[in-house]
């Protein structure tokens, strides 16, 4: 990659303070870059690396302000977070992309493939399996009967697609993720717990991202379902007859039993555990490592177990860290 901080400006609708002719050549954190690099502040506790970086740009947001003359070239945009990620995305974009079919693989008879679609060695492909345009299929990747995988789709190495599940468009799949495994369903009989046939599916809607080792449970009867645009971190469990809405974003090792229903726009921190058969609303602030046992509303900011109001969660803890010292107060008091 080379590039100027004009030709970078046009592509963002930025503004340049400095050489707009200096050639930029990589990406890198504002308190690591070097000459050549880009960088970027969207956290104001960054900010005074502006002073010191190496990077050849920075960018900053409108109203960023600099108390005196720095050496990188600053670059000025609506969002510096989001322009960094837009720019991201065209790099990645620029790179060259697998095609073809390697061998050894298994691509079931019938299988149509696409233009552009890749299907790396030891991949294997089930019956009825339908394939979008310019999918790429990593190696080692399983892909059962009658599943269906939608244009521009990526699923990496070692992922596991049930049979009869469905993927939409410009979905990512991370190494590791297994989408339609057996739901958690036992009855019990006679002081024995009998297996509860799963004969529904998993459908991931367009835009979905799944991190690796994240496992997705196919549906007792109907489907298991992620909203579009939705973000799934690493290493979280959705369980069967689960509804995730659109563009919710869930952190690392998060738990999510049967049949709760999740609506849009949430975002979740690391660890948090949802119970089953309830229902979340829109747009909440969830904290890690909250415990979500009932209900809840919509626009809510709550964390802690039970999960309770953000702002109650930190008196609380304030009281807490007072306990001991009221204890001995009240031990005080009864002596006298």
């Amino acid at each position: 990659m080379e590039i100027t901080p004009k030709s970078l400006a046009a592509l963002t609708g930025g503004d340049v303070e400095g050489d707009e002719n200096a050639v930029i050549t990589g990406f890198a954190k504002i308190e690591e870059a070097r000459p050549g690099d880009l960088s970027f502040i969207a956290n104001p506790k960054y900010a005074h690396y502006i002073e010191t970086t190496g990077a050849t740009a920075v960018l900053v947001g409108k109203n960023f302000v600099v108390d005196k003359p720095v050496t990188p070239v600053l670059i000025r945009v609506a969002d510096p977070y989001a322009t960094l990620a837009q720019l991201l995305r065209m790099v990645e974009g620029m790179k060259p992309q697998p095609e073809g079919v390697e061998q050894p693989s298994y691509v079931s008879e019938g299988v149509a493939l696409p233009e552009h679609v890749y299907i790396g060695a030891f991949a294997y492909i089930g019956k009825g399996v339908k394939l979008g345009k310019n999918v790429k299929i990593y190696p080692q990747v399983y892909v059962g009967d009658g599943c269906e995988i939608g244009d521009d789709s990526v699923l990496r190495s070692g992922v596991k697609v049930y049979e009869g599940c469905r993927i939409g468009s410009r979905c990512i799949l991370h190494s590791g993720a297994v989408i339609g495994a057996d739901g958690f369903g036992f009855a019990p009989h006679d002081g024995k717990f009998e297996k509860l046939p799963q004969t529904g599916i998993v459908e991931i809607c367009d835009d979905v991202e799944i991190g690796a080792n994240t496992t997705i449970d196919r549906a007792t009867f109907g489907s298991t379902v992620i909203g579009e645009g939705t973000k799934l971190d690493n290493l979280i469990q959705v369980a069967h007859n689960v509804t995730i809405g659109r563009s919710n974003v869930f952190a690392a090792q998060t738990g999510i039993a049967g049949s709760t229903h999740i609506g849009d726009g949430n975002m979740v921190g690391g660890q948090c555990g949802f119970a089953g058969h309830i229902k979340v609303g829109d747009y909440n602030e969830i904290g890690a490592q909250s415990g979500i046992p009932n209900n809840v509303g919509s626009k809510r900011r709550i964390i802690g177990y039970p999960a309770i109001d953000a702002r109650q969660f930190a008196k609380n803890q304030v009281y807490l860290k007072n306990l001991g010292k009221l204890y001995d107060e009240i031990k005080n008091i009864r002596k006298q």
